[in-house]
């Protein structure tokens, strides 16, 4: 059985969910839209693989533009919105940039993210995913959705890779 250390030696492109990944799923209403909060460490290293040359992009079935303008700010290119199908959404990813099954980093939290998680190379989970989503992730960070466990991702990527803590690491 391959480790998942040694899944993140393939890895080029991360896909992440946006509620119970990049946020902790709470959501509150102010003057009739709905606010969510990013994590600050899981932007920097979202800016930071970006500009290491790695491919981000979202898949959620959210619906916040604002979340969307915060992470196209860091570098993402795309951020699907109001994907209520996110496997054709990958599928649709994967044909345009040219991507395999093994190069792809897939991080998830509930059942709408379990079809894309079952094909990519490597899935992973924060620590407070759906059991169903624990049960196929290759890795289970110890930080919970919106509390670092994007940052936790990339940062053992781009370690494996060799990647992490060079030179442009102290510019943001």
């Amino acid at each position: 059985m391959i480790s998942y250390k040694e899944r993140l030696n393939g890895i080029s492109t991360f896909i992440f969910d946006i509620d119970g990944v990049l946020t902790d799923g709470t959501v509150y209403p102010y003057h009739g839209e709905l606010l969510r909060g990013l994590n600050s460490k899981d932007g920097y290293a979202i800016q930071y693989a970006v500009k290491k040359g790695y491919k981000v992009f979202i898949i959620t079935g959210g619906n916040s533009e604002d979340v969307k303008m915060s992470l196209i700010h860091l570098g993402v290119t795309e951020v699907h919105l109001r994907s209520s199908h996110k496997v054709q959404v990958y599928e649709q990813l994967k044909e345009k940039h040219g991507l395999e099954d093994q190069q792809v980093l897939y991080m998830g939290d509930d059942l709408p993210d379990y079809q894309v998680m079952q094909v990519v190379g490597m899935a992973a989970c924060p620590q407070d995913a759906a059991i169903e989503i624990k049960h196929i992730s290759h890795y289970q960070s110890p930080y919970f959705g919106g509390k670092g466990c994007v940052r936790d991702m990339i940062e053992q990527t781009l370690r494996v890779q060799g990647n992490w803590f060079h030179e442009e690491a102290f510019v943001w």
